[in-house]
């Protein structure tokens, strides 16, 4: 945690709430699902649906859907003909996900597919507006090689966990922690886009891309 536990609550008390159904989503994936912490979470799931309200996206690409969480935030700034494809590796979830996604009013705008991202991705067809990383980090770097053709000129990818529980500064850091780090530098050294790494929770990388 970037900040003390009481600016967090501070924060998220000044901050607008999150809908039943993600509160629901939230205090389910605490009770019942392995690895709760990888659930986004109010002030970040905020932050996404306030950014994906910015842009309107016509066509959303999720990495990593875990419980569904941050996919129902950032479907809330959808194009009203807008689509939402996100994909996830766990299919012991994907029944609860399913239940969650049809309890929305955009459920038809939401194509969750259950494979190998790597492999989904490279058959996907569509231009996206936005991108949001989350999912495992030995992969960051293939997932944006992947994906930064995909991108319109102008849009967007979100990279979260690039902070990594600060290991990011350990003098020695393990696997994934090199891997984050890794995709930091190719990032930041990537004339093809313009980026701000926002301390927000475990580090969210925002990347616009400038340029073919």
């Amino acid at each position: 945690m970037l900040i003390t536990d009481n600016l967090l609550q501070y924060a998220e008390q000044h901050t607008s709430p999150e809908s039943d159904l993600l509160s629901h989503i939230n205090r389910e994936t605490h009770l019942h699902v392995l690895k709760p912490r990888m659930l986004s979470g109010h002030l970040q799931g905020r932050i996404l649906s306030m950014i994906s309200h910015m842009i309107r996206p016509d066509r959303i690409l999720e990495i990593g859907t875990y419980t569904g969480y941050s996919a129902v935030c950032l479907a809330e700034g959808l194009s009203p003909k807008g689509k939402l494809i996100t994909l996830d590796i766990n299919e012991e979830l994907e029944d609860r996900v399913r239940n969650y996604f049809a309890k929305t009013t955009f459920v038809n705008q939401i194509d969750y597919r259950i494979g190998d991202a790597l492999e989904i991705i490279s058959g996907l067809t569509d231009v996206f507006d936005l991108v949001f990383i989350d999912a495992d980090k030995e992969n960051y770097l293939n997932y944006f090689n992947l994906v930064i053709d995909k991108v319109r000129v102008g849009g967007f990818i979100l990279a979260d966990n690039v902070l990594w529980g600060s290991k990011v500064l350990e003098a020695a850091p393990d696997k994934d922690t090199r891997a984050i780090l890794e995709f930091n530098k190719v990032i930041q050294n990537d004339s093809r886009v313009e980026n701000v790494l926002l301390p927000v929770r475990d580090g969210i990388m925002m990347i616009r891309k400038l340029s073919l």
